[in-house]
């Protein structure tokens, strides 16, 4: 290949796929010092230089000055060095250009190795950049594999030179949800990390970001910045907990987010596969935000424990399996989504050593994401395992 094909192709490189003229150049010339060495094991010291402007390439090599030459490979006699650059001393170094060379098979070969996984390494670099600029965004991908020994599913992410796989793995999938080859899915974008074969891109269809940047999509009110999602907690598959605030007194944020005729809401809902969701508002009064955080079941009374971590709610006698959820998951989401450890009574619950010492919270570690809902008395939690779900799919008693 002559070296104006050289520079033809690597334009043709830069516009196709990308990758820089002068990342490839490198490689090229460090496959050239290679290839000469091999076939000249003499030689120790070889440079390639380019000029990207007159499009030229040319191989030198240097050699040291000397007075008696011992190694020819790497050192040139006084006479013979000022006849190529004139007035030189000893201990100096001449560049003797290298005009015509021939490869042999093997060092042709191992510098084709050389080109070749420079250009592999430049695709995977401009992969691991592209898409570690798209972190805790959603993506749009095709199912392309399903491992029938550990149920990671393969997705195709993006089009043409900008596509790559993407790893949707077992622990990351909904529960009860089936993806088949062909089908298109919205994920979320968890990390890309760097590996032997390239980057690799975790994707995640239970991370609750998949909620909020699905209404960040479908409300413009909170892409703009008028309506905050202060939190999201989830159950992937069965029910989400959204709690929303504006700092616009005339904006309604449950409102935008469920949108004309519930449009928007049933957007993210289709979006999840009828997983339901609650939208609460936000407020900085932990009481008003508990009891919000409780829907669809009203709240009669709530009373914070002393310390803050704790509280116990109040609920009409007939909303107690209402306010529990089945199997605790109304309360365990309401209490991850507030923080507060969540007891919770039936109104004509009576403790008199309650109303006579004030109320603490089971000990003296923070909330967690675990169950913080105290476990109902056994006629309640019987009556919560063969409750329904309810059907409501939005909340609006904050």
């Amino acid at each position: 290949m002559k070296v104006e094909e050289i520079f033809a192709a690597l334009d043709m490189l830069e516009k196709e796929k990308g990758i820089p003229q002068h990342y490839m150049m490198d490689k090229i010339t460090q496959a050239l010092i290679n290839a000469y060495k091999h076939d000249h094991p003499d030689v120790d010291n070889v440079i390639v230089r380019v000029d990207e402007e007159k499009k030229t390439l040319k191989m030198y090599l240097q050699k040291t000055v000397v007075d008696t030459v011992e190694n020819p490979g790497s050192e040139i006699s006084r006479a013979d060095a000022k006849s190529i650059a004139g007035s030189i001393g000893v201990g100096e170094t001449v560049s003797i250009p290298v005009d015509h060379v021939e490869f042999g098979r093997i060092a042709a070969g191992n510098g084709k190795q050389i080109i070749i996984q420079g250009l592999k390494e430049a695709e995977r670099e401009m992969v691991y950049n592209q898409f570690s600029g798209k972190e805790h965004e959603i993506l749009t991908g095709t199912v392309v594999r399903v491992d029938p020994r550990n149920g990671n599913i393969s997705l195709r992410i993006g089009t043409g030179t900008e596509a790559t796989d993407a790893l949707l793995a077992a622990s990351e999938q909904v529960p009860g949800e089936i993806l088949t080859e062909g089908q298109r899915c919205k994920v979320y974008m968890v990390e890309v990390r760097r590996g032997t074969r390239g980057a690799q891109v975790m994707v995640s269809r239970t991370h609750p970001g998949l909620v909020k940047r699905l209404f960040e999509l479908e409300v413009p009110e909170i892409y703009d910045g008028i309506v905050e999602v202060k939190n999201v907690v989830r159950e992937a598959g069965s029910r989400t907990k959204m709690s929303v605030w504006s700092n616009d007194s005339s904006i309604d944020p449950i409102g935008a987010c469920v949108g004309p005729k519930g449009q928007r809401v049933a957007a993210v809902v289709d979006a999840l596969n009828g997983e339901k969701i609650d939208i609460i508002k936000y407020s900085e009064n932990p009481t008003e935000y508990i009891a919000a955080a409780l829907a669809p079941a009203d709240v009669v009374d709530v009373w914070m424990a002393d310390d803050g971590k704790g509280c116990r709610v109040i609920v009409p006698d007939d909303q107690l399996s209402l306010a529990i959820g089945k199997e605790g998951q109304n309360a365990r989401l309401a209490a991850r989504l507030t923080g507060f450890k969540i007891d919770i009574k039936p109104e004509s619950f009576h403790d008199d050593e309650a109303e006579s010492a004030p109320l603490q919270s089971d000990d003296d570690t923070a909330p967690t994401d675990t169950d913080n809902s105290e476990v109902p008395p056994a006629d309640a939690a019987n009556d919560a395992d063969g409750e329904e779900s309810v059907p409501a799919e939005t909340t609006e008693n904050a």
